[in-house]
């Protein structure tokens, strides 16, 4: 009998021990931070758009039929590479027609010189009748002399008239052939517009038409874009680009889904005009290869260098200190009577020393729960 007290005694004690550890561990993993200020400048998150640094619409620049696609998207094509053809049978018939023309034009400009030659050396103002008889012996020798001493003809005159329409209808073959020639020249471009290039090299990110569709000027026919650079594209508060200044490097601010961890970037960009419904300013920023793809969500923290914001400092909190509820960032305060209290905030900037910044939700001096406990959420009431 004295033994099994002995026993439950000793089993007790143990029981003890291992609760006390328990809550020791519990205890040590719950730990309360208080809430400090951070004298680092405030950041502002702004959600942005992953783009390429460079791309293009090619559209359709006149009706037809599409008769070959290089590829499809994702394909990688050299600068100058055809990439999009549209049928140009019509066009191409129209071409030989004008060249034809061109021809005929050609040969009655030469025709038209040979008259003036002639014209020049022998003028048929003063070509003889002809023939051996006595009238077109007198004829020549005095009747045309009568006329000229007279005044009823010179044949001065009718042989400039005749040299001035000569040389018109050289000049008219020659209008007849810049004429021509330029005709070929507008169908030519037309025949040029009818194949779209790839103007630099890169890779198709989306197709609009199959081989066999047909198009209308302006139609879009696919996007090209060079994917080597990305960028990200962000609408910026006005009051935050004040901040801002091109090729200016911001330390860990870009924050992507499909990347683990935050890059720097730096500012590539930021336009001259401001959104006219938004009253935003786009500004571009450069980032790393290999980091993200075009289309995807990004997250840029941008400095907050307005008066309110500089004039005060930013809450931080440990990592390890905030939870999640969805998507919605919360931690557990202490409250007044050493319960735990769960309250919602909004996240800043990861500092990089294991400590995040807090936009609101905390003031300095609060005390919160630095790695709270699985059951901590059972204790808070919530």
């Amino acid at each position: 009998m004295t033994s099994t007290r002995k026993l439950r005694t000793w089993l007790t004690v143990f029981l003890l021990l291992l609760a006390g550890g328990v809550w020791a561990q519990q205890a040590g993993k719950s730990e309360i931070f208080i809430v400090q200020a951070s004298n680092r400048q405030p950041t502002v998150a702004v959600s942005g758009t992953v783009v390429p640094y460079k791309q293009v619409t090619l559209a359709a620049q006149l009706p037809g039929r599409v008769k070959y696609i290089a590829g499809i998207e994702g394909d990688f094509f050299k600068e100058g590479t055809l990439l999009v053809a549209i049928d140009d049978s019509e066009l191409v018939a129209k071409r030989q027609a004008l060249y034809a023309q061109l021809a005929t034009a050609e040969a009655e400009l030469r025709n038209a010189s040979v008259q003036y030659s002639r014209e020049l050396w022998s003028p048929q103002s003063k070509a003889a009748p002809g023939g051996m008889a006595i009238p077109n012996l007198f004829d020549q020798m005095f009747t045309r002399k009568a006329e000229d001493f007279l005044g009823e003809r010179d044949q001065d005159a009718e042989r400039s008239a005749d040299l001035f329409a000569a040389s018109t209808r050289i000049e008219k073959a020659r209008s007849a052939i810049m004429r021509i020639r330029s005709e070929i020249q507008a169908l030519d471009a037309k025949i040029r517009d009818a194949k779209s290039v790839a103007p630099f090299d890169g890779v198709i990110i989306k197709k609009f038409v199959e081989v066999g569709d047909t198009v209308q000027p302006g139609q879009p026919l696919l996007n090209f874009a060079d994917v080597t650079w990305l960028q990200v594209e962000v609408d910026v508060p006005a009051r935050l680009v004040t901040g801002l200044q091109e090729m200016m490097v911001l330390k860990k601010a870009a924050i992507f889904d499909d990347y683990p961890e935050p890059v720097d970037v730096r500012v590539a960009q930021i336009y001259p005009m401001a959104d006219a419904k938004r009253h935003t300013i786009k500004v571009k920023f450069d980032i790393p290869q290999g980091i993200s793809q075009p289309g995807m969500y990004a997250k840029i923290l941008i400095p907050d260098t307005s008066q309110a914001a500089a004039s005060g400092s930013l809450p931080v909190v440990p990592e390890t200190a905030i939870r999640y509820r969805g998507s919605l960032p919360v931690v557990y305060v202490q409250n007044e009577e050493g319960k735990p209290e769960l309250r919602l905030i909004r996240e800043g900037r990861r500092l990089g020393n294991g400590m995040v910044t807090v936009l609101s939700g905390l003031a300095p001096g609060d005390r919160v729960y630095a790695n709270p406990p699985p059951d901590l959420m059972n204790r808070s009431g919530s």
